[in-house]
């Protein structure tokens, strides 16, 4: 299992284990996660599992893909790492990841 560290808007953290192979998105759901909504269900056409990527952590995850980009014209409070957590993929290497969510989902 992989341990992804969700952080709120307030500070507040939860950590949450996930299976590699899942996404971040379906961690969060999985676990409850306030903040990520998620409303097309991990099919990259929202932008309501919009997280931000704790910069130690953007090599590992790397860019959004084209589509991705597109969904991010929707979101609130685009930044240099932002993400939807439905792209992002568990994998081994990102044990311990901390991702940040907005105030709000657009």
């Amino acid at each position: 299992m992989v341990k992804i560290i969700f952080r709120d808007h307030t500070g507040q953290s939860r950590e949450v284990e996930a299976e590699p192979g899942s996404t971040v998105m379906e961690a969060a759901i999985r676990n409850g996660i306030p903040g990520i909504v998620a409303e097309c269900g991990g099919a990259c056409a929202c932008a309501t599992c919009h997280v931000y990527v704790d910069e130690a952590f953007m090599p590992l995850v790397g860019e959004p893909e084209p589509m991705e980009e597109d969904m991010l014209d929707f979101a609130f409070d685009v930044r240099p790492t932002s993400r939807l957590s439905c792209q992002i993929r568990v994998r081994d290497n990102l044990d311990g990841l901390i991702v940040n969510t907005p105030e709000k989902q657009a």
